[in-house]
């Protein structure tokens, strides 16, 4: 698929950057948000359906729990053979029945890294009836896609177990850094943590825990109920959980 036509569902942090990317790349991109957003090149319509008739390929970026209404809005003005690509952290439950709804272009998209700072060029896995042609569209636009599979939901597994690593060595600096400033060594725990895994990504995993720390509880709780279901305790993952959960709530 050469120069396609897209659709954002859900222009906030992930999904404005990477529209606004699409725009820049010289591709006609319509966006649709509850909130008034400000998104370069970007066309606004007034509702999913009207956002996604010209559609090639649409991107859902709306939150996970709004995947479903959002599917449902959008099917109506959802044209023959577009694929519908739902970009959130979910589930494999729900991208499953999200493809019951979507039908046969439904691809389970899970990006790779922080969206803010790579945009369209953010890692992506993709899996579902839909996965080889989004990869087909995204790939030439400057996106690395791994398709994994033609099984919705398998793209979301792999993501939720990345993220029982990446969120649990959150959590651990989190602590850590808690621990060091009561004991009055902020600044040296600090500097540990850069030498050990880098300063750049201290600084993302503390800034993205505090900023998308009620989203990332949901995150967590899927992992916990993955893990269950693989016959994993989920040690790690649910005092990730808990830790984000207290962020949420504001505790110090």
């Amino acid at each position: 698929m050469s120069a396609p036509t897209v659709a954002v569902l859900g222009l906030g942090e992930a999904g404005g950057r990477i529209a606004a990317d699409l725009a820049a790349a010289g591709v006609e991109v319509t966006g649709y948000d509850l909130v008034e957003r400000d998104c370069a090149g970007v066309a606004r319509a007034v509702d999913p359906a009207s956002a996604v008739e010209q559609a090639d390929v649409v991107l859902c970026c709306t939150a996970a729990s709004a995947a479903l209404g959002a599917a449902a809005a959008a099917l109506p003005g959802l044209k023959a053979g577009a694929v519908y690509a739902d970009l959130n952290t979910a589930p494999r439950e729900l991208k499953r029945e999200l493809a019951t709804v979507v039908g046969d272009g439904f691809a389970d998209v899970a990006l790779l890294g922080p969206v803010p700072a790579r945009g369209l060029r953010t890692p992506a896995l993709a899996s579902g009836p839909g996965a080889r042609a989004f990869a087909d569209a995204f790939e030439p636009l400057g996106m690395p896609v791994e398709v994994v599979s033609t099984e919705p939901g398998d793209a979301a597994v792999l993501k939720l177990v990345r993220s029982v690593f990446m969120k649990g060595i959150a959590a651990a600096a989190l602590e850590s850094l808690a621990a060091a400033e009561s004991a009055g060594q902020a600044e040296w725990a600090r500097r540990q943590l850069d030498d050990a895994i880098g300063e750049q990504l201290v600084e993302r995993l503390l800034d993205g825990s505090h900023r998308h720390a009620a989203r990332r509880v949901e995150e967590m709780q899927a992992a916990c109920e993955l893990l269950v279901s693989l016959g994993v305790e989920p040690r790690v993952a649910a005092a990730s959980r808990d830790v984000l959960a207290g962020l949420a709530r504001g505790d110090a």
